[in-house]
């Protein structure tokens, strides 16, 4: 098989910022249930189990050192039989897979970089190799922040046959997706290269997602679309203004880059409800604004970033849920091209895309006041003289005006005058 390309941005949810380490099977599945009756005819179709499914200790706010892994005779985690009971009897993910496939929907899972200590400790034998976990091991490099896992000597006959075995093992269990951190920072490129290749060999098309993506460098560009389905170009992102603000500058330098080839990720979306039992903060609905909410998803559509919703879909707020429903928005995500910024100049930011004779044009308002600005349709790569334009969010149309002598455009164009909110936007189509 191959490693799973995908021709429009990866969408779906993921439990890390409701659950963190601790989501259930029952939570895994309302979240399934919700997506397939709500979601998945507006292009959401992935539900990833995030990080340590397979520590039975697991809790909110942090990670256990000297968790007890839940892990086979080769060292390979499997999921903690309490919180995933369909798991028990060795048949690990299989069964949930099942359920989810049912459903409409693909399943996702999320992996560490290398070996568990305590597989190397146990010095457990790599199946498919006359190598142990401790002949394969580099401890030397190990995850800075999550205190379970060493990396892989890839010069150590048996470390290509351990990321084999479980490529084939996630395979087997009907896996279609995998989140891989502690990959990109630092990069781990002899990592990265021999998890593709198992991938690559496992008998099921699998997408590879890399993490966390801190001070990525374009400098990967072809070494990452050679290699993955997508990658993230941030730290984690949760419910402050300020995380999302500093991806904008990020997602101007990637987004002339993403296609089928792989796609830059800016992170989950930290909407709905959020915080449940996860890594930061108390249960809430997002300390984000709605306008501020309605920003980010722009942000991400225009540029063409893959879209995993972060919050507790049964029980997230309408006005959330309806941000993901939005077909006449979702469609710039799926078929546009130029995706751009056009102009950042202090607290207004303009992005561009297009299709065929199509234009949109997403205007953000940075700043922590409200503004009224006029802006000649050309500036916003809608044309001199637009015959319609058109709020997309809203669906009502934007006034077009002719050049007068009280006109903001010169002879030739003509004039919108935008209302924009505090960290708000509006997306235009004309």
């Amino acid at each position: 098989m191959t490693l799973h390309k995908t021709p429009t941005p990866p969408m779906g949810w993921n439990s890390w910022d409701c659950y963190g380490t601790t989501v259930t099977e029952a939570e895994v599945l309302a979240n399934a249930e919700f997506m397939a009756a709500h979601l998945l005819r507006h292009g959401w179709d992935t539900i990833v189990v995030d990080i340590d499914w397979a520590d039975p200790t697991a809790r909110a706010h942090g990670y256990n050192e000297s968790a007890p892994l839940v892990l086979d005779e080769y060292g390979r985690v499997q999921p903690d039989p309490v919180r995933f009971p369909s798991a028990a009897g060795g048949a690990g993910f299989g069964p949930l897979a099942e359920r989810i496939h049912e459903l409409g929907l693909k399943f996702g899972i999320h992996i560490m970089r290398g070996i568990p200590r305590i597989a190397v400790d146990r010095d457990l034998p790599v199946r498919g190799a006359m190598a142990t976990a401790a002949d394969i091991a580099d401890p030397a490099n190990a995850c800075e922040w999550n205190p379970h896992y060493v990396g892989l000597d890839h010069r150590a006959p048996g470390a290509a046959a351990y990321y084999r075995s479980i490529a084939e093992q996630y395979a087997r269990w009907g896996v279609d997706f995998i989140k891989a951190d502690d990959m990109l920072w630092p990069y781990q490129a002899a990592e990265i290269e021999a998890l593709a290749a198992a991938i690559e060999a496992a008998p099921r098309q699998i997408a590879l997602s890399l993490s966390p993506g801190r001070d990525l460098s374009a400098a990967h560009l072809e070494h990452l679309r050679a290699h993955a389905t997508m990658w993230r170009i941030c730290d984690d992102l949760w419910d402050r203004w300020d995380d999302v603000e500093a991806n904008f500058a990020r997602l101007a330098r990637w987004a002339p880059l993403a296609g089928p080839d792989g796609w830059p990720d800016a992170d989950m979306l930290p909407l709905g409800r959020i915080g449940i039992r996860a890594e930061r903060g108390e249960p809430r609905e997002g300390a984000l604004t709605l306008a501020e909410r309605r920003t980010l998803v722009t942000l991400w559509v225009m540029a063409r970033s893959p879209l995993m919703i972060g919050g507790d879909l049964p029980t997230s707020a309408p006005e959330t849920i309806a941000l993901f429903t939005n077909d006449e928005v979702l469609e710039i995500l799926r078929d546009s091209t130029g995706n751009r910024e056009l102009l950042r100049e202090r607290d207004l930011i303009i992005w561009a895309a297009e299709r065929d004779d199509t234009r949109w044009a997403a205007v953000f308002n940075t700043a922590d006041h409200a503004r009224e600005v006029p802006f000649d349709t050309r500036s916003l790569g809608l044309g001199p003289a637009p015959a319609a334009v058109m709020d997309v969010w809203v669906a009502a149309s934007v006034p077009v005006h002719a050049v007068n002598e009280q006109s903001d455009a010169a002879p030739g164009s003509s004039v919108v005058r935008i209302s924009l909110e505090p960290h708000g936007c509006v997306l235009l189509r004309a």
